[in-house]
């Protein structure tokens, strides 16, 4: 059994990660902003431990940092997943300068200030994990989703340093690498690209054009608890694999495309394959 913390675990690939692993007896500390849904959790489920945490906040974090390691005597976590994560899209020219703090704030910022508050105490024992959930479009970036493939590059820069870093104090580091997912992450996403059609209408064909390509993307995404698997399996592995695509395809596919083609190829590839002009 291991102790873990699951951030934005109240819904989508958190919430089926943390149940998921719960049913396989690890004591799981459930960390989310929704009161309701955490409290759900904590009566719902044996082995989950609700968990008040806002990730922009850095008082809330060393706040729930603290009652984790109150639970557990002093000692760290086994393992973070640092899941927490939303998505901004829109034209580069047309997102305030607030959307763009905010989505820094939450998907990059955040994922640091909670492994900031575990890390001295899992390097002090030699001995933990960090799982960072990123995203195929850490990887692969398509328009008009720039602020959010920002961070998501970002989170894979970040993992790759700290791998570095901790491989040495005995701390693993893994990346997890959705991609497209049915969860209300890809209808907020729709309802985001829609709004721009009728405020940005410069940008009106294109987005019309990615709005189909998204919503067949998604129609078509992985389930939860696919993502969710991929985690168990990293949380419990003696040898993580440091990164893993889920499912491996289709995002393999964009992936090796953008890595190992000249870009305007790798640019014409993803033009035709999303319609994109």
């Amino acid at each position: 059994m291991s102790n873990i913390v699951i951030t934005g675990a109240t819904a989508g690939i958190g919430r089926a990660a943390a149940i998921l692993l719960a049913s396989k007896k690890h004591r799981v500390f459930a960390a989310g902003r929704d009161e309701a849904a955490l409290a759900e959790l904590d009566a719902g489920y044996e082995n989950i431990t609700a968990l008040a945490m806002d990730v922009t906040d850095g008082d809330s974090v060393t706040a729930a940092a603290a009652r984790v390691f109150d639970a557990l005597d002093g000692k760290a976590p086994d393992v973070l997943v640092n899941n927490a994560g939303y998505a901004v899209v829109g034209p580069l020219e047309a997102v305030p300068d607030a959307e763009w703090e905010r989505q820094f704030s939450t998907n990059v910022l955040g994922l640091v200030r909670v492994t900031r508050a575990f890390v001295p105490g899992m390097r002090e024992r030699r001995r933990g994990r960090i799982i960072n959930v990123s995203s195929v479009a850490g990887r692969v970036t398509l328009p008009f989703f720039g602020p959010y493939n920002s961070t998501k590059h970002a989170v894979e820069s970040i993992s790759d340093s700290l791998r570095h870093e901790l491989r040495p104090h005995g701390v693993d580091v893994v990346v997890i690498e959705p991609g497209a997912v049915k969860t209300r992450f890809g209808s907020l996403e729709q309802e985001q690209i829609a709004h721009w059609i009728e405020a940005a209408p410069a940008y009106a064909e294109q987005l019309r054009t990615l709005k189909r390509f998204h919503h067949e993307l998604h129609s078509k995404g992985a389930d939860p608890i696919t993502v969710a698997g991929s985690i168990v399996a990293a949380c419990e592995s003696h040898n993580p694999t440091p990164r893993s695509v889920v499912p491996f395809l289709p995002g393999s596919a964009f992936i090796a495309i953008k890595a190992l083609l000249p870009t305007r190829v790798s640019d014409w590839i993803i033009q035709k394959l999303t319609g994109l002009p």
